[in-house]
């Protein structure tokens, strides 16, 4: 089972399971990139995952952090037009030659 998606069937340990297996329950999921849903007293209380499944969650998270802030932007009018950005990208390129053609002479 690689990356997020989770079997419960296979993904559901219980602690007791965790400890008397924890050396090989890690390499598992770190080798396999899985996560696992730790019970205790048969309700489930935390999540083991491999730290590259976690990374990439995190990321996830911020982009759809960032869509949602741009969403709210855009409805607010808060943006430039496409022709905009590029001019005031060309604009800040050409004051750069210029400035590296001032020191130059």
């Amino acid at each position: 089972m690689k990356g997020n998606q989770v079997k419960f069937s296979e993904a559901v340990k219980p602690i007791s399971y965790l400890k008397t297996h924890a050396s090989e329950v890690v390499r598992d999921v770190a080798a396999n990139q899985k996560t696992l849903i730790i019970t205790h007293n048969g309700e489930a209380k935390v999540i083991l995952q491999d730290v590259k499944v976690y990374e990439k969650t995190q990321e996830s998270i911020a982009l759809l952090k960032i869509l949602a802030l741009s969403g709210r932007e855009i409805k607010r009018g808060n943006y430039k037009t496409l022709e905009k950005s590029f001019g005031n990208v060309r604009n800040r390129i050409n004051d750069f030659k210029r400035e590296q053609s001032e020191v130059q002479s």
